[in-house]
């Protein structure tokens, strides 16, 4: 029996250690910068409540309390995001592949995730190219509706993919791969996703 067809993707040890530290530090500098913007305007509603007390203002100060809570947590998250994939770095060595095609579906090694993700072709558009602290990165863009629990789907339901692949409205996306770190220019990667997927995936860099 003929070994299945795939196209592999390699990974540059270097530069996605490269990436790491620049990613750890943007999101430490934006989680501590948007904590900053809650306290300050929880101070700011607290002296409100206690200042003018009886003028009829406790709405509006109790109102911009509550629109500040979602700020601070999402700092908490991110840091607690932050400190959980550092932890996995420590313990465990990069995958030697970013992804892998084949007829079946894409399959992705995601940095913090302890197994791949298994996607088939009906469940993704392919990779959108944006620009992510300074560098070009490639987001994982998903059919509507897909989820952890999609026929054929594995590994969505991971917390450092859901981290990386579905962010947080209210953290920052950082990118699933940094675009110099792999070892296949992207008009490539591009043609190969057309290839497996039958012209149903692509790399948008729009």
């Amino acid at each position: 029996m003929e070994a299945e067809q795939a196209f592999v993707v390699g990974i540059d040890r270097d530069a996605v250690l490269a990436r790491r530290e620049v990613v750890r530090r943007g999101l430490r500098r934006g989680a501590w910068i948007t904590v900053g913007i809650g306290a300050v305007g929880i101070v700011v509603a607290v002296y409100a409540l206690l200042a003018f007390r009886g003028s009829g203002m406790w709405p509006f100060a109790l109102l911009l309390m509550a629109s500040m809570l979602p700020l601070v947590a999402s700092t908490v998250q991110a840091l607690r995001l932050d400190a959980e994939r550092r932890r996995w770095n420590a313990q465990n060595e990069l995958p030697p592949v970013a992804f892998r095609m084949s007829a079946k579906g894409l399959e992705l090694a995601c940095d913090g995730a302890p197994y791949p993700v298994s996607l088939p072709w009906a469940t993704i558009r392919g990779f959108k190219q944006e620009k992510v602290f300074g560098q070009f990165v490639l987001q994982l863009e998903l059919a509507p509706g897909i989820a952890a629990t999609t026929a054929g789907v594995r590994g969505l339901d991971q917390p450092a993919v859901r981290a990386l692949v579905k962010p947080s409205p209210l953290l920052k996306p950082t990118g699933l791969y940094l675009v110099k770190a792999l070892d296949q220019p992207l008009h490539v990667i591009d043609q190969a996703l057309k290839h497996f997927s039958d012209g149903k995936a692509g790399v948008s860099t729009r």
